[in-house]
């Protein structure tokens, strides 16, 4: 959950780790004079032509590019537009490193979407300065971009935040050939809790089970989100089927350990949770829909079983004939 009362500052640490900056020159010199410069403070990673850029910005999306314009094979002029042209790179900000100055240049650097010019040889200290000013801007615009994201009611993210990222990461993960684990969870007779208690202890419920569960999260790709009523969902990027199962197994005790208290369930005399879990393995075919439809099943499961329960399982592996 993002916490909006944290200063920008604040941001530029990063609760995911220092900054990342990608620095894309054809001079291992230059290279070296950036490292020298924000080594100590960010991620630096590097690239020495326009092509490796690319592939490590669709791979590792950085928080900031130093691009080279002058380079062998594709300039940063092309490396900039194919970033602006690309949705999952366009919010990247690209400050253009280069020797070559003449206002013509600056103006078609900035028309293709950079947003500073710097000249070299760079000054250390200018060039920290305008990094630092340009993250702060990129992180700004990152969370008013989150904002539309998040749940109004609950503080996690929304169901349309979770269609936009299960989608993504089920791409990363067919890519990289990695898995990718789906839990569903509902929240056991919630009905009755709001008639016995009525709604507004139902948002407070509501509330109190997303901070929860979001307090079980362990790594910075994990994500839960407001599925729809009292449903939420977690997903879990290169999380194999054990680890999944063990984390769920986690989220129902937790949420049982919150002791809220519901009268009128045929569970327990507090709060509890029904949960499926859905793996994609390695080798796994199928498509996020079919993530989806299996945790649902398995959730009706753990839910026709009992429920506070949990019930899971694995996507058929694809196999070459």
């Amino acid at each position: 959950m993002i916490d909006l009362e944290t200063p920008v500052a604040q941001l530029l640490e990063g609760a995911r780790g220092k900054p990342k900056l990608l620095v894309v020159d054809d001079q291992p010199i230059n290279i070296q004079v950036m490292y020298q410069a924000f080594g100590s403070d960010y991620q630096v990673f590097m690239a020495t032509s326009g092509a490796q850029a690319l592939t490590i910005c669709k791979n590792n999306p950085p928080d900031l590019i130093l691009l080279d314009v002058v380079m062998p094979g594709m300039d940063g002029f092309e490396v900039c537009t194919r970033l602006k042209a690309d949705e999952a790179t366009r919010h990247i900000p690209v400050m253009f490193v280069t020797a070559h100055t003449d206002a013509a240049q600056e103006t078609h650097g900035l028309s293709v979407g950079a947003v500073d010019f710097i000249a070299k040889p760079v000054n250390p200290d200018v060039v920290r300065a305008r990094v630092k000013t340009q993250l702060t801007l990129k992180f700004q615009s990152d969370l008013l971009r989150q904002l539309v994201f998040l749940d109004g009611l609950s503080g996690v993210f929304n169901r349309r935040y979770f269609d936009q990222q299960l989608a993504t990461e089920w791409s990363r993960a067919a890519r990289n050939n990695s898995p990718l684990s789906l839990i569903l969870l509902d929240v056991d007779f919630f009905k009755r809790y709001n008639d016995r208690y009525g709604h507004q202890a139902g948002d407070d419920a509501l509330r109190n089970i997303a901070s929860a569960l979001k307090s079980c999260l362990r790594r910075p790709a994990d994500l839960v989100a407001r599925y729809g009523g009292e449903e939420f969902a977690c997903i879990l990027p290169e999380t194999s089927y054990d680890d999944a199962l063990a984390m769920a197994h986690e989220l129902e005790r937790r949420i049982r350990e919150k002791q809220i208290p519901h009268e009128d369930s045929s569970v327990t005399d507090v709060i509890t949770i029904s949960v499926g879990i859905a793996t994609r393995e390695q080798g796994a075919g199928g498509d996020a829909q079919g993530l989806i439809a299996l945790a649902d099943n398995l959730l009706y499961q753990a839910k026709n079983s009992g429920r506070g329960k949990v019930c899971g399982g694995v996507m058929e592996p694809t196999f070459k004939s």
